[in-house]
């Protein structure tokens, strides 16, 4: 064995070692990126709003193998890629960004899974993911990347090339340099086994303070169907997803097009309901694996309450994610949920909701506890949704603030001031127009957020 390689197993071990002690509860701490904002002098702190107890305990998914090491890819002494294996049988379904600046891999991902691409399904597939290069707005050469890298994949895997898929999340416009990707493509290999999400995690994040991770059992016919995610995403996040990406595992047996659906569905009450900066990546991919391994029956019938479980139980695990991504956002110390009732549609209590808390003046009000409910008022009028505002009412918790036009005559800006300085806080806003209704997740805009992106190459 080379120098190199026993390097390798070395930083794979060590990394090993912290991924357990993440699923442990010990150390709720990520390692700081080499390269990034957060690498500098002043040393990257886990986010104030990260869920207690550290990185959870996730059920073991039959079917699924993982392996993550570092190649270099841009980050130093950290692992930087990850590999997912999975089983014969195994079907997919995926989101992904609708930017048109889409990056390679993003339009190569969309490309496999159209209904044809499930033909192979019996062959099993792969994901494989790198760090610090997002391949996007790279020309052919990103396109060329991806396939020398699934090419690599393939051969060493025994797998079609058209069951590999690849994400990349980082900067954008600098070619990738695959070959380091492809040179621990054997090392990824001989390493991967089961319940490693915690490591695969790690080696997927950015910017991020902490790695993410949810999951779920439910029953089904008297089995046990398990379902496990993990996910990166702290900067860059708006609705047509964000710069995230998710991973999402389970042992059910279910056919694609229903699994799409699912996903499609509850795409957009979590992922497609948060926001951190408003910025929607290039590079946004949701991968979503069922390879069919679990005892419980086959999930084939969209009408059954078999299926409403199951689609609840994912939709439990994407909110999760989808909070966690909000909760490290850049420089974030506010978690907000903003909730809009009385549109005179969904989609408009939507747009409503995610013009409040895409406003920068809303989002600082918000990091300066300043119960400062006109920029609501204001949000709520330049946000192109039908409104009133003879019928307009706001609350920040329980607390009325203002209602049919005008301040509430119970409100007390002391209040208002004591609520705001909650670490988590509730903004309602009734449009009184109809039964539109529409919830989003935000967090607020801070210093620090400037810090991160003003040195994100440095």
């Amino acid at each position: 064995m080379g120098s190199k390689a026993k390097r390798q197993r070395a930083k794979t071990r060590k990394w090993k070692a912290r991924a357990k002690a993440l699923e442990a509860g010990r150390n709720t701490a990520a390692p700081t990126p080499a390269g990034s904002a957060a690498s500098g002098s002043k040393a990257a702190t886990v986010s104030p709003l990260a869920p207690a107890g550290g990185f959870p305990q996730l059920p073991a998914i039959d079917g699924l193998r993982l392996s993550a090491c570092a190649a270099g890819v841009r980050y130093q002494g950290r692992p930087d890629v990850m590999l997912a294996e999975l089983a014969p049988g195994t079907v997919l379904a995926g989101s992904f960004t609708r930017s048109q600046t889409r990056a390679a891999p993003v339009l190569d991902c969309q490309a496999k899974l159209v209904p044809a691409g499930s033909l192979d399904a019996d062959s099993g597939a792969a994901i494989l993911v790198n760090s610090g290069n997002a391949n996007a707005f790279t020309g052919a050469r990103g396109a060329a990347s991806v396939q020398a890298i699934c090419a690599a994949v393939a051969a060493r895997l025994g797998l079609p090339e058209s069951r590999v898929f690849t994400a990349s999340t980082g900067v954008i416009g600098e070619p990738l340099p695959h070959e380091r990707v492809i040179e621990v493509i054997d090392t990824l290999a001989e390493s991967a086994a089961p319940d490693t999400l915690a490591q695969a995690a790690l080696a997927i994040m950015t910017t991020d303070t902490f790695p993410k991770g949810a999951g779920a059992e439910i029953e089904i016919g008297g089995e046990t169907v398990h379902i496990a995610g993990i996910a990166k995403g702290s900067g860059m996040i708006a609705p047509d997803m964000a710069t995230m990406l998710v991973f999402i595992f389970t042992d059910a047996a279910l056919p694609r097009p229903l699994l799409q659906a699912m996903v499609s569905r509850q795409t957009d009450r979590s992922f497609n309901a948060i926001t951190v900066d408003s910025d929607t990546s290039t590079s946004d991919t949701l991968l979503v694996a069922a390879t069919g391994r679990s005892k419980a029956p086959p999930i084939d019938d969209p009408a059954s309450p078999e299926t409403a479980a199951f689609e609840a139980a994912l939709g439990r695990v994407m909110m999760d994610l989808a909070h966690q991504v909000v909760r490290d956002g850049e420089g974030a110390t506010k978690f907000v949920e903003i909730t809009v009732t009385g549109a005179a549609s969904d989609l408009d209590a939507k747009r409503c909701a995610l013009a409040i808390a895409n406003s920068p003046l809303v989002k600082t009000a918000i990091a300066g506890e300043d119960p400062n409910w006109g920029r609501i008022v204001m949000a709520v009028g330049k946000s192109g949704a039908l409104a009133d505002r003879d019928k307009l009412a706001i609350r920040l918790g329980t607390i009325p603030v203002a209602t049919e036009g005008l301040v509430h005559p119970d409100y007390r800006e002391e209040d208002g001031a004591a609520y705001m300085r909650q670490q988590e806080l509730d903004i309602g806003v009734d449009l009184g127009l109809g039964q539109g209704r529409a919830t989003v997740w935000t967090c607020d805009l801070t210093h620090q957020y400037i810090a991160i992106n003003a040195d994100y190459r440095s």
